[in-house]
């Protein structure tokens, strides 16, 4: 019997990978590992903790004790801290941010990679993140890289933070997303780029559907003989 896929799609904050993500893995019928969310929820942590992005020191020792868990809610997505439901807290753009910087410490890459590598023991998994295809799963069967233009993802930003009631600035959601493009793709270790051997779709003007079918196409042109 041919293994499950492991299937990667990189891509920049607001560029709808997440959604993407998780509509491809139920039509797929595979896990989905949201690679973004632990960072964020460690991020969350040491906020609460008041533990510095730079103090390596201080990210360790809280990475020995912290426990984050990806669980599914009545079939939604939901991250644990510990004891703490964090799925809608992790998501103001100020933990966005912060996730961006402590993902760049070595000590903190070392803790999650583990967690990340478990979801495939099982096989069969979508996978999302910044280095998914290039550093956590090389070998994966699939790799792609989503985009948009930085207007399309501002607005796309700008409206989910709307729609959860956050108060929130159009220029400053556009003004966040540079800034976060800049910190990913310039940090010394694992910097968001396409793997070589990705695929790089742009979604701008793409409904959640087109992408899928998009990504679904692109899967049976590369894996013929398996049963997309």
């Amino acid at each position: 019997m041919l293994k499950k896929l492991v299937i990667t799609i990189d891509g920049p904050a607001g560029a709808g990978k997440s959604t993407a993500s998780k509509a491809l893995a139920a039509r797929l019928s595979c896990n989905y590992l949201d690679t973004g969310a632990l960072y964020r929820a460690f991020a969350y942590k040491a906020k609460k903790e008041g533990v510095s992005p730079d103090n390596d020191e201080g990210l360790s020792a809280m990475g020995q004790r912290v426990n984050i868990r990806l669980q599914n809610k009545h079939d939604k997505p939901v991250v644990f801290v510990d004891d703490e439901e964090v799925t809608d807290e992790i998501r103001t753009e100020e933990i966005s941010i912060l996730a961006s910087t402590v993902s760049a410490r070595p000590c903190v890459r070392q803790i999650l990679f583990a967690l990340q590598r478990e979801a495939i023991k099982d096989g069969g998994i979508v996978a999302e993140g910044r280095d998914m295809g290039t550093v956590v799963f090389p070998d994966a069967d699939c790799k792609f890289f989503l985009d948009a233009s930085i207007a399309e993802r501002a607005k796309r930003r700008f409206l989910e933070l709307v729609a959860k009631n956050s108060r929130c600035d159009y220029e400053q959601v556009e003004k966040d997303l540079l800034a976060r493009d800049k910190q990913d793709r310039e940090r010394h270790i694992a910097p968001l780029i396409p793997a070589p051997d990705a695929i790089i779709i742009d979604s701008t003007g793409m409904t959640v559907r087109e992408v899928v079918d998009k990504i679904t196409d692109l899967i049976r042109l590369q894996i013929p003989q398996r049963d997309v």
